[in-house]
């Protein structure tokens, strides 16, 4: 064989084997991805242009103060009963089912900031920073108010290294848990962030023994007349909802939750539910021991060495065996004896 034909064969031979381990792409041999890309500059303006002032709902609460949320893989930090703590102590800035605005995008290296109705401080006006001094005093020429913007907050969406290269769609995706771009009104935002039952509720505009008093506004609205009153040491609010002829319901709400409904028909009839129907945070039993807890061995006492304690079954049933002192019948003489 000539040389030539040797090379066309081996030409052909390669040719046959690169062909076999590009198309060689079976499920149990997959090829491993490449990572994506790092975001790049025309990306990160887009992303700017399509979220800057973009109407949005809310999906989670925000606590007032400077400090917001992180979102990484889904997941938001701080949450739950934190969450629930900071929003009490602080108050909440921005609530489920509340509109608000992105006011402002960074991109950093693993994250991209997004601050909401101007962000957790406020920004200061040009003239609020120009100061006349005079004798070592400065004074400020325009008003100044340095407390935290009641009203903004940020969330901060975290990656595992660096910004992807990502459009406007998957951006919404990922930001999904907080915020929601689709929803039409404040309504329909809402009852994305409750549980089944509670929609339904709200939908048919019923009020559940366990709602908070947003899910009552949401469901039959403000209050056309409200009620304080106290019960012992408890404080409550009793909000009512019709007028006769019609059917009136009474809902008594005690701190933020629905602790009874009362109905009254229009033929007199009253119905009262005060079994809780929504549990909007379950907290899991803990089983209680009906036996008492063994007294460790080395446990201190006031016995003397050798002095027997009290019967553990008298001491179970809440009696005592310990002997108290008797008076000594032969007291010693008082060295003051009182004058007769």
């Amino acid at each position: 064989m000539k040389p030539r034909h040797v090379f066309a064969v081996f030409l052909l031979l390669f040719s046959v084997v690169a062909w076999a381990g590009a198309t060689d792409q079976t499920p149990s041999n997959p090829r491993p991805a490449s990572p994506p890309p790092h975001i790049s500059k025309e990306t990160r303006m887009d992303l700017v242009r399509a979220f800057d002032q973009e109407l949005i709902f809310i999906r989670t609460q925000f606590p007032m103060g400077k400090k917001g949320l992180t979102l990484k893989n889904g997941v938001i930090s701080p949450s739950g009963e934190q969450l629930h703590q900071m929003v009490a102590m602080w108050g909440p800035a921005l609530k489920p089912g509340d509109e608000a605005r992105i006011t402002n995008i960074l991109v950093k290296n693993d994250l991209i900031h997004f601050e909401i109705n101007g962000g957790p401080i406020k920004k200061q006006k040009w003239y609020q920073r120009i100061q006349i001094g005079m004798g070592g005093n400065d004074t400020n020429v325009g008003p100044s108010d340095s407390h935290a913007n009641a009203r903004g907050s940020y969330v901060d969406l975290v990656f595992d290294q660096y910004v992807p290269d990502l459009n406007p769609q998957q951006l919404k995706d990922l930001l999904r848990p907080v915020f929601d771009f689709d929803a039409k009104s404040a309504v329909e935002a809402y009852l994305d962030t409750v549980p089944p039952k509670v929609k339904e509720a709200i939908k048919n505009h019923q009020v559940l023994v366990g709602m908070n008093r947003d899910m009552v506004i949401y469901a039959r609205g403000r209050p056309p007349k409200k009620i304080r009153e106290k019960d012992g040491d408890t404080e409550y609010e009793d909000w009512i909802y019709g007028e006769p002829p019609q059917d009136v319901d009474f809902v008594r709400l005690v701190g933020d939750a629905v602790v009874r409904v009362e109905t009254m028909k229009v033929g007199g009839e009253k119905i009262v539910r005060t079994e809780k129907e929504v549990d909007l945070n379950p907290q899991p039993s803990v089983a209680k021991s009906s036996q008492p807890a063994p007294r460790p061995a080395n446990a201190p006492t006031l016995r003397r060495p050798g002095e027997e304690g009290p019967d553990p079954a008298a001491r179970d049933a809440g009696q005592s065996q310990v002997p108290l002192p008797r008076p000594d019948p032969n007291p010693p003489p008082d060295s003051n004896p009182a004058p007769h």
